[in-house]
């Protein structure tokens, strides 16, 4: 899996599926929704019924923390 560009980061909706934010933050998918269900994934997750979605704009926060200065 290729890692998200700072383009593809940028045009993201305002939410976007765990298995975009798990790309761009370097998680696989099983290990991405084992921390969604654990309220351990890095950033905000909304569950909706059986789908979880994350904020973007937090998925964006954490990674620019991630950055090495």
């Amino acid at each position: 899996m290729e890692p998200m560009t700072q383009e593809e980061l940028a045009a993201l909706p305002t939410t976007t599926t765990i298995e975009t934010a798990a790309r761009a933050l370097g998680l696989g998918r099983t290990r991405a929704y084992q921390l969604a269900r654990e309220n351990r994934f890095p950033c905000k997750v909304i569950r909706i019924g059986t789908t979880y979605r994350v904020i973007t704009a937090d998925l964006q926060r954490t990674l620019a923390t991630d950055t090495p200065s």
